[in-house]
């Protein structure tokens, strides 16, 4: 209903992919999979509102996928049922976090690196994840077309998601595509040049 963008990012060779912030519509996500012959091997959550990890624990389930979230968003994950309530649905179910996303960490998907930026600011834990060799950011909801996270729900801070953008992100190469937590995606350039927020 919040219309979160879900993204599996996969490897031909290896066939293993991440699954990037199933907030929901886990038959469809697992339906992308075999349709490209992939397996997920991690579940990798940017942030804890509920429509970015509200399918987490349904899709850890069905494919064993360890789940990957900063801890930083711990507390907003422990009250997702608070959070369904602002949205007057039904809490989901939760699930352990395996393992803690770091600053600096590096996931790999068969040949592939997807390195961890801690951006804090949308919440504390907020992270985006940089494929160097594609020139492809997964922004979760830090960076959108024209715009950038909201600030204003708990754990947001206005001035630290600017200098989140600003330090982490604007210094990407211009050509970076930014695959957004919602809507359309957008560049680095095209964002440094129009984002009337930056």
């Amino acid at each position: 209903m919040l219309g979160c963008n879900c993204s599996i990012y996969g490897d031909e060779a290896s066939r293993e992919a991440i699954v990037i912030d199933p907030g929901d519509d886990i038959p469809e996500i697992l339906a992308r999979l075999e349709r490209r012959g992939l397996k997920a091997s991690a579940i990798v959550i940017t942030h804890a509102h509920i429509d970015h990890i509200g399918g987490a624990a349904r899709l850890k389930a069905a494919t064993g996928a360890p789940v990957y979230m900063n801890l930083n968003d711990a507390p907003l994950y422990e009250h997702l049922d608070v959070q369904a309530g602002w949205l007057g649905i039904a809490p989901p179910e939760r699930t352990e976090i395996d393992q803690p996303l770091k600053d600096g960490d590096l996931l790999r998907v068969g040949a592939c690196d997807l390195h961890v930026i801690h951006t804090p600011g949308h919440t504390q834990g907020s992270c985006c994840l940089y494929a160097a060799g594609e020139k492809l950011l997964f922004a979760g909801d830090t960076l959108f077309l024209e715009s950038i996270g909201r600030t204003d729900l708990p754990g947001g801070d206005p001035r630290q998601i600017l200098r989140s953008i600003h330090q982490k992100l604007l210094i990407l190469p211009g050509d970076t595509r930014v695959i957004c937590g919602h809507g359309s995606e957008t560049t680095i350039e095209h964002e440094k040049r129009h984002n009337p927020f930056l």
